[in-house]
């Protein structure tokens, strides 16, 4: 059954009054909304999505072709007449007594769609949500454009549903599907069971809480993608059907073979059950080469895959349109030759397939793949991978690359956010965003406004973060032509320890930790500073958007001071004959003092402490047997992913938190201390692999007993920030030098996880 009536102006008018109500409280009782005359009243699909809006007299009217245009409307006119925006860590209701006069001002969106979410983002940000962290993100949506949002919550349910259909029973069924931490990338085919098993608490749970999802997101009109077969099943099942064993990581799945009839047949009966518990819109997002070539090397089985995953779900909805992130062309390029990408897409009707080009702003496929052989596409914004808080974007490539994708030939259908997890580096994704309906000509004005709206409207405040943001639009924000990618070198203080490249390669090491000081560091610290001077003269704005960015600029600054006195620290062992007895220790002390330093100033933030993502968790727990999985998945997916004896996962999604960079973080790097000396003494013994195994023994004591509590005698951000920018800022082992930019955007062809 198709769902939703986000067309009836009069259903999508009462959401979105519902969502001015929680944005702006009770002055949002003089705000109305309406179809704008002559719009269809379909949902405003397409470039013709358009909004009115005019103020007089203390009433705000807005007019718009569907419940998302109403919305942006809505925030066009808070952004434009009152300086306010509504970002993710904005404290609502925005503190706004009246309605401020406006002429009539119009808006048409320059794509037919806004896209949002990747899979991974409901694992690296969003697995332990309720329904009001729930209902804030999809109004952050509807203010932001969004129009196509991923919808994968509940899924679970889904695939219970249906196994249970095919004969497999409940405990089967739940260890397949594993723990509710890992979900997506069981959806993805990439890992089954592990984790588990899931809670059965948890598979009720979510199937109301997808919906309720599910039914917002329709309401203001939105057309949520849902997932679909990729070919995946239990082992059982493929121990009696023609199947193939794929590795992922480490993680064994089985695969059907296109040909079996049960291909089918079981995304068939996935679909049905999905539209019989959630309905549908029609999109189906399936992935079934994600970072996994083919199991079969003929070059027609990717179509033959094509077909059957089409067959499944035409069997259950004749409409059905297939999205497939671009990602593994990407990936796996070796494989996906041009050539063999062409013959996959051109085995799929044009009309059955919209394609996501995942990392658009820095490895674009729409350029060489031709805007994938005529396939509708859409061009997103990837930049964080596993949830990691290193703030860092190019923005100034952003406007020009969105840009030149609207100018080609087959431009795209519509621009998306396809971040492994939000609520990292905000302005980035604000940008992207904005481009949905709004071109930006000039980054630097562009900049301004959005600094003046993110701390509550202009103020006296406002010279000094002008000030503080283009230090930033300098410096950590201008990493043009820089591979922002998880798995190469990213900072030393998340990485794992090791002695394997001491003493042989230190300069090569010496050379990553160059290569990530792009940017002057005296211009870095002088926006950190003037940060900290706002908060201190206008305390009241710490609580909101400006304690998030004091928090992520102290990362960005002391990553790079943990860099230098790790190097430091080794210069010093490796001169260890001439060296007093005393200097090494007082360098490893230095080194240490860095974690426990930063701890502090992520402790008096509460959503950079790992405290809080586990509490999330556990809200989820209804038995013992429950809270034991859901610890377990919270603290593995952060530290080592995976299996503690698997390496090929650890710190994929590394955290600057609380409880981590002063607990689990420094006890690593103590641990490596510890041995220095004697692993550069003596190379080649076996302290390298000593040293794993007690890493590996800190790992499994984390997931036992969880992060170390939060430092004493705490302060409050801003006096915390404050103490850490004296103590660091002009010290000798902040970072001093900068390499040149890069030269190329060439990047290691391994994957985002």
């Amino acid at each position: 059954m198709t769902v939703g009536d986000g067309g009836n102006p009069a259903a999508w008018a009462e959401t979105v009054q519902g969502l001015a109500r929680r944005v702006l409280g009770p002055v949002a009782g003089s705000i109305r909304f309406a179809a704008l005359d002559g719009a269809d009243s379909g949902a405003g699909s397409g470039t013709g999505r358009r909004y009115e809006y005019e103020a007089r007299g203390g009433v705000l009217t807005v007019t718009a072709t569907d419940g998302v245009s109403a919305s942006v409307g809505l925030h066009h006119y808070l952004r434009e007449r009152c300086g306010l925006s509504v970002d993710w860590d904005t404290a609502l209701p925005l503190p706004l007594a009246s309605l401020p006069e406006s002429p009539l001002r119009q808006g048409s969106a320059r794509v037919g769609e806004g896209y949002y979410l990747n899979f991974c983002t409901f694992s690296y940000t969003m697995p332990y949500w309720d329904w009001p962290d729930w209902e804030r993100e999809i109004d952050w949506m509807a203010l932001h454009g969004i129009t196509m949002p991923l919808a994968i919550t509940g899924h679970e349910a889904v695939l219970h549903t249906a196994y249970s259909a095919l004969g497999l029973d409940d405990p089967t069924i739940r260890g397949f599907l594993g723990g509710p931490g890992y979900l997506p990338f069981q959806f993805m085919g990439c890992l089954d069971g592990f984790g588990g098993p899931l809670p059965s608490s948890w598979i009720e749970g979510h199937r109301e809480l997808g919906a309720r999802i599910l039914d917002r997101e329709r309401a203001f009109g939105m057309t949520p993608v849902l997932p679909a077969f990729t070919g995946h099943v239990p082992a059982g099942i493929a121990a009696t059907a023609k199947a193939g064993r794929r590795d992922w990581q480490g993680f064994r799945t089985w695969v059907l073979d296109p040909a079996d009839p049960l291909y089918e047949r079981i995304g068939a009966e996935i679909a049905r059950a999905q539209i019989e518990l959630f309905g549908t819109d029609h999109l189906y997002a399936a992935d079934p080469f994600i970072e996994m070539i083919p199991v079969d090397a003929d070059p027609a089985f990717p179509g033959a895959v094509a077909a059957a995953t089409l067959g499944g779900l035409r069997a259950a909805d004749p409409d059905a349109v297939w999205l497939m992130q671009a990602w593994p062309f990407s990936y796996q390029r070796d494989f996906w030759t041009d050539e063999r990408v062409s013959a996959f897409l051109g085995s799929i009707p044009g009309d059955r397939m919209l394609v996501a080009d995942l990392w658009a702003e820095h490895d674009p496929q729409w350029e060489h793949l031709g805007q994938f052989s005529g396939k509708p596409w859409l061009w997103c914004a990837l930049l964080n991978f596993g949830g990691r808080t290193d703030p860092v974007a190019d923005l100034r490539g952003v406007p020009a690359a969105v840009d030149a994708a609207l100018a080609a030939p087959n431009p795209p259908a519509g621009l998306g956010l396809a971040m492994e997890a939000t609520r990292n580096n905000p302005v980035f994704f604000e940008l992207v965003a904005d481009q949905i309906w709004h071109p930006v000509t000039d980054l630097g004005a562009w900049l301004d406004a959005f600094v003046a709206r993110r701390y509550g409207g202009p103020g006296a405040w406002t010279p000094k973060l002008h000030a503080a943001w283009r230090g930033l639009l300098e410096t950590i924000y201008d990493a043009r032509g820089l591979r922002i990618f998880p798995e190469q070198f990213n900072g030393v203080m998340t990485a794992k320890p090791t002695y394997a490249r001491l003493p042989g390669a230190v300069e090569e090491v010496r050379a990553e930790v160059e290569r990530a000081l792009w940017y002057r560091p005296p211009v870095l610290a002088e926006a950190w500073e003037r940060l900290i001077e706002v908060a201190e003269e206008h305390r009241d704005l710490v609580d909101g958007p400006l304690g998030h960015d004091l928090a992520e600029v102290a990362i960005a600054f002391m990553a790079r001071v943990a860099d230098r006195l790790y190097l430091d620290a080794v210069d010093v062992a490796l001169k260890a004959a001439g060296t007093p007895a005393g200097e090494l220790a007082r360098a490893l002390d230095d080194f240490l003092r860095v974690f426990d330093d930063l701890d502090r100033v992520l402790a008096a933030r509460p959503e950079y402490t790992f405290q809080r993502w586990e509490a999330k968790a556990l809200s989820w727990a209804t038995t013992t047997a429950d809270r034991d999985v859901l610890l377990d998945n919270a603290r593995r997916m952060i530290t080592s992913w995976g299996p503690t004896a698997s390496p090929l996962l650890d710190d994929y999604a590394g955290r600057h938190w609380a409880g981590l960079v002063g607990g689990y973080y420094r006890d690593r790097w103590a641990t490596w201390a510890r041995g220095l000396g004697a692993a550069l003494a003596r190379p080649g013994g076996d302290h390298e692999t000593d040293l794993q195994e007690r890493l590996r023994d800190r790992a499994e004591a984390f997931l036992r007993e969880g992060p170390a509590p939060a430092p004493p005698n705490l302060g409050d951000l801003t006096t915390e920030s404050r103490r850490l920018f004296t103590a660091y800022a002009a010290r000798p082992g902040a970072p001093a030098r900068q390499r040149r930019r890069p030269a190329s955007n060439e990047h290691e062809r391994r994957g985002a996880r």
